[in-house]
């Protein structure tokens, strides 16, 4: 396994200096796991809602010189034309990087009220077979072009995924990423969610570094986290925090939000200048967390670019006959 080398914390020397204080970290609260090339972090830009939005993120991710393994889309398969996914499959492809879209209905978007309660309801879940059935058409079309990483709100859409991935009804090396809006909060529902098929888990970003070393505990299956947040997602930023979220969370994805900026799902043209300069500003930030990590020695244990499979999970047995 690749471990990032042993990084200088966050002014350290010169507080030691003075004679401040400076609690220690305890090597058991690092995470034993990595992915299967041997890297412990790749780094995720969301929020890439279609092809115009896409070629600003690898304009700008090369002119900035930023490492990217995956781009996630939020607003959905059933928002994009053929012609829009197929480019956005093509341009990912060229430069080896993971494409990532979301599937189907789902509750927030419904005609249920639930949602819109102080409650919040069933959240994104697909409410009733249909939305669980739109979601499958999502994938299935999505796949056919090319798509190999689909996002998953519901717990029964994410089985019934793998479930399809088991039969052959979908590619092998389909992956499924679990939406930071379902995230788990402990480490039993995260085990149950790798065990449901998941191969990449998002989790909520104001877990503490403590919970990530309780998961750790229990599973090796993919992180993903914002190392800065969505309003909609608590809106925190967690730059200095990278290298800890790293040694605690590996393997883990690096997800570059953007705090104070309005939300653009369903993405449509009517938001194509905020979509476009949040992208821009996505990439920046992810160059800021980079940079961070560089000055304190602590961006060490990066996955090769183009990697993109999770390693062997653990799964619940899928029932014959399925």
């Amino acid at each position: 396994m690749t471990s990032p080398s042993a990084p200088r914390r966050p002014g350290a020397d010169v507080l030691g200096r003075i004679g401040h204080p400076f609690p220690g970290l305890d090597p058991a609260d690092a995470s034993p796991h990595a992915f299967p090339d041997g890297g412990v972090w790749r780094t995720e830009i969301p929020s890439v809602e279609g092809p115009e939005a896409l070629a600003v993120v690898l304009k700008e991710s090369s002119r900035l010189d930023l490492p990217v393994h995956r781009v996630s889309q939020g607003s959905g398969v059933w928002m994009l034309t053929d012609a829009e996914i197929t480019e956005m499959v093509e341009s990912c492809a060229e430069r080896d990087i993971e494409l990532c879209l979301f599937t189907g209905p789902r509750g927030t978007w419904d005609i249920g009220a639930s949602t819109r309660t102080d409650s919040g309801g069933a959240g994104l879940r697909a409410r009733g077979h249909d939305a669980l059935a739109g979601c499958v058409e999502d994938a299935l079309r999505a796949t056919a072009l090319g798509v190999r990483c689909l996002l998953v709100a519901d717990e029964g859409v994410l089985w019934t995924l793998h479930r399809l991935r088991a039969a052959g009804e979908l590619p092998a090396d389909t992956t499924f990423k679990l939406s930071a809006l379902t995230g788990p909060v402990n480490p039993a529902s995260y085990a149950v969610y790798e065990r449901l098929g998941a191969d990449s888990i998002n989790v909520p970003s104001d877990l503490t570094l403590d919970h990530l070393t309780e998961i750790r505990r229990v599973s090796g299956a993919p992180m993903d986290m914002y190392v800065e947040a969505p309003d909609d997602l608590g809106g925190y930023i967690r730059m200095y925090e990278a290298a800890e979220l790293i040694r605690r969370g590996a393997p883990l994805y690096l997800k570059f939000g953007l705090s104070r900026s309005p939300g653009i799902y369903p993405y449509g043209a009517q938001l194509r200048d905020t979509a476009l300069a949040t992208a821009r500003e996505r990439v920046r930030r992810g160059r800021l967390v980079l940079d961070l990590l560089a000055r304190h020695g602590a961006d060490g244990g990066m996955s090769p670019l183009g990697s993109r499979l999770p390693g062997e999970l653990r799964r619940f047995p899928v029932p014959e006959g399925d």
